[in-house]
Parts: C-alpha cells; sequence; structure tokens
C-alpha cells in the first residue's frame, strides 16, 4: 500500500522495543517471520519499524502474567494497539515498564489504559484524529479522536435499522426454510416519526444526528455533558436534554456513543432502564462496561425494552456463554449483538493505519503532535472525553 511507505526517523529509532498489539492476523503471517503480505495494520508495522534499526515485537497473546505482552512491556518506549482485543496497560505494569514513553491507540477509544496512571508516569496517550465534520463547525465537538468514526456511525444506523424492522427474526426464518409474514410484522416498524436521541454526541454521536435527518424522525435529542454550538444544534435540528431520567424517558430509541470512564461505567443499570420507555431500543457501539449486562438481558426478556444491538461487550472477546450472545424479546427476537467491528473495515484500517504512522513520524522525528489526537500529554489530560471536567 503506496501510503504506509516507510518512515524515515530524523533521530535513531528506539533501541528498546517497540511492539503492536494486532486485533488480527492475516492467514499469510506467521509471528516472527518477515512480512510479505499483510492487511494495512500490519503492512504499517512492518514499513515503520521493520526495515530500522527498532527491535519490533508483534504478538497476540496479551492474557495473564505470562503473556508476550507482559514479558516485553517492561522493555518497550511505545506501545500500538487497537481498541477492539487490546492490551490493557494497568498502573502495575506501568509500573514496570520504565522506558514507556508513549501509547497509541489506532482507533477511538483508550479506556484499556489506565489513563491516571499514564498522567502519573508522563506516558503520553494519542489516538487517531478523525476526518473534519463536513456539516458543522470545525471547532466542534472538543477532542474526542478517532479516524474510524464514520465506520461506527453507519454501523450504528445499521443496528437501528435491523432492531426496528425485526431483521434479524427474518433473517433467521429465512435459514430455516420457513416464510410467515405475519410473525415478523408484528414485531416490525418504521423509523419515521420515532423520537431518537443520542447519548454522547462527541465525533460520532453527532454523525449519528446527521444520518438520522433524512429518516424524518419525530424528533432528535442529545444527552451530553457539553452543549453542541448553536450550528451544529441547529444543523441537524436536535435538542438537548440534561436530565439523563428524563432524556431516556422520552426516546424511543436510544444509541450510546460516549467514552468508557468513571461516570459512564454501569450508567445503564437496572434502576435507570425503569425509566426508559416500554418497548424501547437500545443500539451501543461504544462500551459495553457502559451497561449492565445482566440488566440489560432482564430488561429484555421482560419487554421492558424490545432490542438490543452493538458490537462492544463488557468482556473481549465475549465467552462462549455471554448472556448477551442468546439473550431475547418475548417476542424470540430483539438481540442484534455481533463482534467488536463497527470500527474495522477495510477503509477505516486504512485510516488509523495512516494516522498511527503520522503520529509515529512525529515522535521520531521531535515533532509536535496534533493537539486533537492527545488523550495524555506529559503529566496532564488534554481532554475532557473521559471524564474529566
Amino acid at each position: 500500500m503506496s501510503s504506509l511507505s516507510s518512515i524515515k526517523a530524523v533521530k535513531p529509532l528506539p533501541t528498546n522495543p517497540v511492539f503492536w498489539v494486532p486485533w488480527r492476523t492475516s492467514s499469510e503471517f506467521k509471528i516472527g517471520s518477515r512480512l510479505k503480505v499483510m492487511n494495512s495494520l500490519v503492512s504499517l508495522s512492518y514499513h515503520a519499524f521493520g526495515k530500522g534499526n527498532a527491535d519490533f515485537n508483534l504478538f497476540h497473546n496479551k492474557e495473564g502474567p505470562d503473556s508476550d505482552f507482559q514479558k516485553h512491556i517492561v522493555d518497550a518506549e511505545v506501545l500500538i494497539t487497537t481498541p477492539f482485543h487490546p492490551g490493557y496497560l494497568t498502573r502495575e505494569l506501568m509500573e514496570k515498564a520504565k522506558n514507556l514513553k508513549i501509547c497509541v491507540t489506532a482507533g477511538v477509544g483508550s479506556d484499556h489504559i489506565d489513563l491516571d496512571a499514564a498522567v502519573d508516569h508522563n506516558i503520553e496517550v494519542l489516538e487517531v484524529f478523525p476526518l473534519p465534520l463536513h456539516n458543522a463547525p470545525t471547532s466542534h465537538p472538543n477532542k474526542v479522536s478517532g479516524s474510524n468514526v464514520v465506520s461506527v456511525a453507519e454501523h450504528v444506523m445499521m443496528s437501528i435499522l435491523l432492531l426496528v424492522r425485526n431483521f434479524v427474526p427474518a433473517h433467521e426464518m429465512i435459514e430455516r426454510g420457513d416464510w410467515q409474514v405475519s410473525e415478523i410484522a408484528r414485531n416490525a416498524f418504521d423509523l419515521e416519526g420515532k423520537v431518537v436521541g443520542t447519548l454522547g454526541a462527541g465525533r460520532i454521536g453527532y454523525r449519528v444526528l446527521q444520518r438520522l435527518v433524512p429518516f424524518n424522525c419525530k424528533e432528535l435529542l442529545y444527552y451530553d455533558y457539553a452543549a453542541l454550538p448553536a450550528g451544529a444544534a441547529e444543523s441537524v435540528k436536535a435538542r438537548r436534554v440534561e436530565d439523563l431520567k428524563e432524556f431516556v424517558s422520552q426516546c424511543d430509541l436510544v444509541t450510546i456513543n460516549a467514552p468508557l470512564h468513571d461516570g459512564t461505567r454501569g450508567l445503564i443499570n437496572a434502576e435507570l432502564l425503569k425509566h426508559f420507555k416500554k418497548g424501547a431500543w437500545i443500539v451501543n457501539t461504544a462500551r459495553g462496561a457502559i451497561c449492565d449486562k445482566d440488566a440489560i438481558a432482564a430488561a429484555l426478556a421482560s419487554g421492558q425494552i424490545t432490542g438490543y444491538a452493538g458490537d462492544v461487550w463488557n468482556v473481549q472477546p465475549a465467552p462462549k456463554d455471554h448472556i448477551w450472545r442468546t439473550m431475547k424479546n418475548p417476542l424470540g427476537g430483539g438481540n442484534g449483538m455481533v463482534p467488536h467491528y463497527s470500527g474495522t473495515t477495510l477503509d477505516a484500517q486504512a485510516r488509523y493505519a495512516n494516522g498511527t504512522k503520522t503520529i509515529l513520524e512525529n515522535y521520531f522525528k521531535n515533532k509536535a503532535q496534533e493537539p486533537q489526537n492527545i488523550i495524555v500529554g506529559k503529566g496532564k489530560y488534554e481532554t475532557k472525553a473521559y471524564g474529566q471536567r
């Protein structure tokens, strides 16, 4: 891929290992081999480090004290990971990682890193900044980064439609060889005329609002700690609701587009679900832990909510017996769960691989990073996206 040409470093490449924690490997790639045919993420790693002087480590084994991740982190200077199946960088591991200077998230969402510990250890944390919004002021929203935001926003729209139109049971019926239109239609609706709200109106949430406009929803709402700029809100005709219980009580469908931090962990719990409209739908492509796993399953089983869809789980990869794999509403549908892939389209991979490459070039050349990319600077937060107010 021409856009992933090798990095020519101005300063010497680091002598300590630099490593990448991939979300997947290609069938033509074996760990420890010289890379030839690769997806864009692995290609970036190879071009960035494979021809230089760095000790480059690529691995998939990240869990437990005997994992390659924990073995190599003690010497690493740079960590690159993705949020889809990440290596979890805890305060304890940072204590051991004496040489670690910078962590790059290739995508959006750095909750796999103890950000407070990164501040304390002067470890920079960066994400990949997305393309600017086309129909809103460039100053909005504040630094919520990630070049896969378009991909996630499109996945949200797909999930909304498959829930509202009762698509999954309809397809399963066809696979079984059945044909009972009334059985599907009894729980299928139109999106037009519904009240749809986004919990979080940052770069993903706002793009979802933009994509909802042509569907002629009754009203578009948003819940966020900060109000949208007047022009941005007017562009999508969205109204802010500042009380969370009031917000969910007005929505026929809620889409969650907020980062995971102490203020959002377990936010959608059994108590809050009581305030949802009876039969509402929920789409969550943000982080699984924002929702209480058992409370969601119970609300779906009782009919308090009609459907729950998303690609994020409280544990990833999700255990085979995870209740979200098989939960259903009383009519046997309402489950739109898939693996965590909304932000990993081939287009998204190219964008955040290129963005990661730029971050690394800046680091190796002692150039300033783009301010919008920085989650944690040297000893301080540079964003309010993770709950810092």
